[in-house]
């Protein structure tokens, strides 16, 4: 046990998010079994809140481009705060997104706030946010186990992405999930993790 657990942890601990995707195809095989990993999650009354969008459609990706890039020139022109740009820099962002047109797939992840029964009436969905997150970050994790790069990104306001993508009102999308391989140009900034006696307690 304590052997897969080390192993699990430095799989772990070499996944880093790509900003700079190839468009070498997936096969959409890859991404369903992945996703099937991510369905598993625990969730909230097992209501599994969520709900996966799947786009390698080109047309459709460079409306959701288009839409991303509207919402981010104003994040970086008029919304962040110097302190939140000051705090993104070593890493080179901007309001330029063109991964979201480069990866060979998108998936963005929604978060039912109440599901239908068979007759059509709510249901309330429990521990919505923390059910979504968990199976997002499964879904991360079996990703980079396939040998997959990812990035999580997150413009704001997203509600773009419902009329786009035609969900329904009750799905609130939380993250575009972009999905690839790295192009060979790919650059990840050098970052440092939190030690363990730093993100841990133990009580013994």
């Amino acid at each position: 046990m304590l052997k897969r657990a080390r192993g699990y942890a430095d799989e772990a601990a070499r996944r880093r998010s790509v900003r700079d995707f190839s468009a070498e195809p997936v096969a959409r095989e890859i991404i369903e079994q992945c996703l099937l990993a991510a369905g598993s999650a625990p969730s909230g009354a097992n209501r599994q809140p969520w709900h996966f969008s799947v786009i390698s459609n080109a047309a459709i990706k460079r409306k959701i481009r288009i839409a991303a890039e509207e919402e981010e020139t104003e994040f970086y022109q008029r919304r962040a705060p110097q302190a939140w740009l000051d705090a993104l820099t070593p890493f080179g962002t901007d309001a330029n997104k063109p991964f979201l047109e480069t990866a060979p797939y998108l998936i963005v992840v929604f978060a039912e706030k109440y599901s239908l029964d068979k007759q059509g009436k709510k249901q309330k969905n429990y521990y919505v946010p923390e059910s979504v997150g968990i199976a997002t970050g499964v879904l991360i994790s079996a990703l980079h186990h396939a040998g997959l790069a990812t990035l999580t990104h997150t413009p704001s306001p997203m509600k773009f992405l419902n009329q786009i993508l035609g969900r329904p009102e009750r799905e609130k999308p939380t993250m575009i999930l972009v999905v690839g391989h790295p192009s060979p140009a790919a650059r990840v900034p050098d970052i440092k993790r939190k030690p363990l006696d730093v993100i841990a307690t133990f009580l013994d």
